[in-house]
């Protein structure tokens, strides 16, 4: 370890002047049961939920493809103690987050159900809007600290949009939240609408790494251990942002705010030089890319710190950061997930105070918009 390495470790704790400005981007809130969203169903659509269950698009009834999902994704302190899985009991999340970490605002991302995974797309919509109500009612309006983001059914864009103008202007909402493991990379044509709606609301779209679309996380099919899945989700997302860049999604709509959530950020800057040179041999063929495909990433695009890449030469991630942009990361710590990081220890990289602000809520209230 060089000197410079040692100047750049973080020795302790944030100051307190600093800690009581925090903003978690990654805070995950559960049902304690299906019968959570009863009271915000049609009769038509909970008779539809009991007869026919939540139908994915994958092979699997009963249990997630996902092995990271048993039991519940979550550390081993973090079941309520009056009952209900980990993230469904508020005055549980107050005492191990919000209040532990003088959490100024936490945005909420729920990643089950999802309306957008519904092969019946029509339930998928009626989902979605129960999922909202029951967020605000449960959540949001009993928490100010709180915001969540709008649950749309990302496969149905007209559906989408519509949702998406139901609760503009709400103070519960701050953001749009689409599943990224779509039925069609999300930088299709057929999600444009929703896109242009969340600017016209001035919304951000918060990518979430979830959903099932039927297909392997993996580019080389279905792996083998859980291990290949959980780097394969960063992998993923790295196609997702390529397919927002290249299809021309940020040339079209240039104000667009877009947010990876719990995917790292290091594999930023060389997925850009990749791209930028592969566009300066063939940009005849997306001539609606007026720019190197790294200056939409910068401007378009912002990422969270969970999962944190931590290379064994912190100076490393500084060069990371640098190149990449302070005002790009947001930090985010993943409760109640067993892999979360602690907003005390989760970032051991020595900042000046502006950097240290910006990091831990600076850059999220800009994005958000949030006081």
């Amino acid at each position: 370890m060089t000197p410079d390495d040692v100047r750049v470790l973080e020795s302790g704790p944030l100051p307190i002047e600093d800690r009581l400005r925090r903003v978690d981007c990654d805070v995950h809130h559960s049902l304690r049961s299906l019968e959570d969203l009863k009271p915000f169903l049609s009769r038509r659509w909970w008779d539809h939920l009991q007869s026919y269950g939540l139908r994915m698009p994958v092979p699997f009834s009963g249990s997630s493809p996902y092995p990271k999902a048993t039991p519940a994704l979550s550390r081993t302190d973090s079941w309520p103690p009056v009952g209900g899985p980990p993230g469904s009991d508020l005055d549980f999340m107050r005492e191990q987050l919000l209040d532990r970490y003088d959490i100024q605002h936490g945005l909420l991302h729920l990643l089950y159900p999802c309306g957008m995974d519904q092969r019946n797309q029509a339930f998928g919509a009626a989902l979605c809007r129960a999922i909202n109500e029951w967020v605000v009612a449960a959540w949001t309006s009993q928490e100010p600290r709180l915001k969540a983001a709008i649950s749309v059914p990302g496969e149905d864009a007209a559906a989408a949009v519509a949702e998406i103008e139901h609760w503009a202007g709400h103070p519960g909402f701050v953001q749009v939240a689409m599943a990224t493991h779509s039925i069609e990379p999300l930088g299709r044509r057929r999600y444009w609408p929703i896109y242009e709606a969340a600017v016209g609301q001035s919304y951000p779209i918060g990518l979430h790494t979830s959903g099932y679309n039927g297909n392997a996380i993996t580019p080389a099919g279905w792996p083998s251990f859980y291990v290949e899945e959980q780097h394969g989700v960063a992998i993923s997302q790295q196609g997702v942002a390529i397919s927002l860049v290249t299809e021309g999604v940020f040339a079209r709509l240039p104000e667009l705010r877009v947010v990876v959530v719990e995917a790292g950020f290091a594999w930023v800057p060389s997925v850009a030089w990749r791209l930028d040179r592969h566009w300066s041999r063939m940009r005849d063929e997306v001539p609606h890319l007026v720019r190197p495909p790294s200056e939409y990433i910068r401007e378009n695009l912002w990422f969270t710190t969970q999962p944190m890449d931590e290379p064994e030469r912190p100076r490393d991630l500084r060069h990371i950061l640098d190149w990449i942009g302070w005002d790009r990361v947001l930090f985010a710590s993943d409760y109640p997930h067993w892999d979360m990081d602690s907003p005390e220890l989760g970032f051991r990289l020595r900042m000046t105070a502006e950097e240290r602000r910006a990091i831990y809520g600076g850059n999220a209230r800009a994005v958000y918009g949030l006081a």
